[in-house]
Order: C-alpha cells, then structure tokens, then sequence
C-alpha cells in the first residue's frame, strides 16, 4: 500500500478572495463546500464542481495556508515517518490541531508543496 490514499483537494493562489468565489461559483458553476477564518487573516475558501469529492481551495498567499495538492492518507504519523526512512525532510512535525484532521507538509523533488492529511477511510464500495 502506498503512502496516499486520494486526493482531497488541491489549492489555487487568489489575490481577492471575493472576487476568486464569485467566479468559481457564479461562472465556473462550483458549489461552496466551506469558507471560513481559521484564524485572523486565513480564511479558507473550498469549492467543487457538483458531485465532485475533490476540492479546490481558494487561498492568498497572505493567509499563511499552505499552496499545493492536499493527499489524503491513513496515518498522518505513519506518512511522516515513512517519508522520513526515504530521506525526504518534512518542514514541521505532524500537526494536531483543534477542528482538523493531523496534517504536515513537505516539498516535492521541484519544490512545490505537498500537504498530507490523515483522513476518512476509503468508501466500501469501491
């Protein structure tokens, strides 16, 4: 079994929040799925196309939220360490935070972010 399960969503750099929402639902069609401040200055903006499970996270890069493709994974810890064994250096420890599932960050080979978050199980019927 591999280190990821899926893909939850991946995020896309706004400079106006605002404006970003009323394209992706007003034009684009998309449903919103969460918006909210996770602290002053982070709102998170999450938006899918109508049935869709993967998400697209409008984010500033002043909120501080991390850029990149969310992956979904069984063990937050067990992915930290794993990832540690092959020599990849996580940028923090495996995140507990209050209201949201364990998560950590890291960098790919080009440098773009990748964000691991332990989530739900994979769906019976598949």
């Amino acid at each position: 079994m591999g280190l990821t399960t899926g893909i939850f969503s991946t995020s896309v750099e706004v400079t106006d929040l605002d404006r970003a929402l009323a394209f992706y639902r007003d034009v684009l069609g998309c449903e919103v799925r969460f918006d909210s401040v996770l602290w002053p200055g982070a709102r998170l903006v999450e938006v899918a196309p109508p049935g869709s499970e993967v998400l697209v996270a409008l984010v500033t890069r002043a909120s501080g939220l991390p850029i990149g493709v969310r992956y979904w994974t069984d063990s937050a810890d067990a992915a930290h360490a794993g990832l540690l064994a092959a020599g990849v250096e996580p940028h923090s420890e495996v995140l507990h935070l209050e209201g949201a599932p364990p998560m950590f960050t890291f960098s790919d080979p080009d440098g773009n972010t990748v964000i691991v978050l332990e989530g739900p199980p994979a769906d019976p019927a598949s």
